[in-house]
């Protein structure tokens, strides 16, 4: 089968791999493909933490005959795993299915599994082809190879401002600046990360919901910074035990702490002052700027990063790979640092 054929298929691991987002967590979303003779016998996408890998659900699919899996290829867009966690290996599985070549986007950024399950699969004798679509496989899990390569979550920040920046006049008036797609969109996005991060203040003045509000959708994680006994009692963050409630002092020991809770994703919604210190400490990977065409204007009125900010326009932090899109008169800016 040519480079091409191979393209199309993974292509299609990778759509699958898509219908996992949000709900993976700690895991990473993965699809699979099985292919014989040029067609798809069967297919599968890991659905959550725990329940069955993406090659094992499309080798259950295929598998009505044994014979049928025999000389088949599988696409997938991460190295399949070769340890023992919530679930067995798959390698194990393929190499007893008959599969014959597995080819695959990625390895797995995880030490543990990191070129194992390339190296036990080629030992079985399995072609393995790695490489094609790594990119697009990459920016797929760009939360989970962020978390195993720098051992901390993936931090995105997400703010609506004004032209000019600003969340809140003077006076703390704030509702609402962007327009109600905008604002629909901003909480879909809440939708594709693992917990949501704002200071205790946000919660005193705005008493945000901070979840989906989308039937089949688990809301992320509610993280506080600030002390519990400053929140009020009916503070909508606290309505159910999804919430953690953390000393604001230390931004680096949050992190820590998360990363032994395996949090691989967080986005810090704000507000000003919260989203400057991840600003100032440069712990900031992702930005989603969402903009009206309003100027509030005035010294005191509130920007969206506080903070100490930049010393120099060169100490700034610059956006890559941008994108944009629009909500009717409102703009969405996306970017990435590096």
């Amino acid at each position: 089968m040519d480079k091409n054929a191979h393209i199309y298929f993974l292509k299609q691991a990778l759509s699958l791999a898509k219908k996992g987002l949000g709900s993976t967590f700690p895991n990473p979303m993965v699809g699979a493909i099985i292919v014989k003779n040029g067609k798809v016998i069967g297919r599968g996408y890991h659905k959550k933490a725990g329940l069955a890998h993406a090659e094992i659900e499309a080798i259950s699919l295929a598998k009505s005959d044994l014979a049928r899996l025999e000389g088949t290829t599988l696409y997938v867009n991460l190295e399949p795993c070769a340890n023992f966690g919530k679930t067995p290996p798959c390698v194990e599985t393929i190499i007893k299915s008959g599969i014959r070549k597995v080819v695959f986007s990625t390895l797995d950024p995880n030490a543990i599994n990191h070129g194992q399950g390339k190296l036990v699969l080629e030992k079985a004798g399995i072609e393995v082809s790695v490489g094609l679509l790594e990119n697009e496989a990459l920016k797929l899990n760009e939360a989970f190879f962020t978390f195993h390569q720098k051992k901390r979550p993936f931090i995105a920040i997400k703010f609506a401002a004004s032209l000019d920046g600003k969340i809140a006049t003077y006076t703390g008036d704030s509702k609402w600046i962007t327009n109600e797609k905008a604002r629909a969109a901003a909480r879909n996005i809440r939708s594709e990360y693992q917990a949501v991060v704002v200071g205790i203040n946000t919660v005193i003045k705005d008493n945000p919901h901070l979840g989906i509000r989308q039937n089949g959708k688990q809301d992320p994680l509610r993280i506080i910074l600030g002390y519990k006994e400053k929140l009020p009692a009916n503070s909508q963050v606290l309505r159910d035990k999804n919430v953690l409630i953390v000393n604001p002092k230390n931004i680096k020991a949050l992190l820590s702490l998360l990363t032994e809770k395996e949090i691989i994703s967080i986005l810090v919604e704000g507000g000003g002052e919260t989203i400057g210190r991840f600003v100032d400490e440069k712990l900031v990977d992702k930005v989603y700027a969402f903009h009206a065409p309003l100027i509030i204007g005035g010294e005191k009125a509130i920007s969206a990063v506080r903070g100490i900010g930049a010393k120099t326009l060169k100490d700034g932090l610059k956006l890559t790979n941008v994108t944009f899109r629009k909500f009717d008169d409102n703009i969405l800016t996306t970017g990435y640092l590096l």
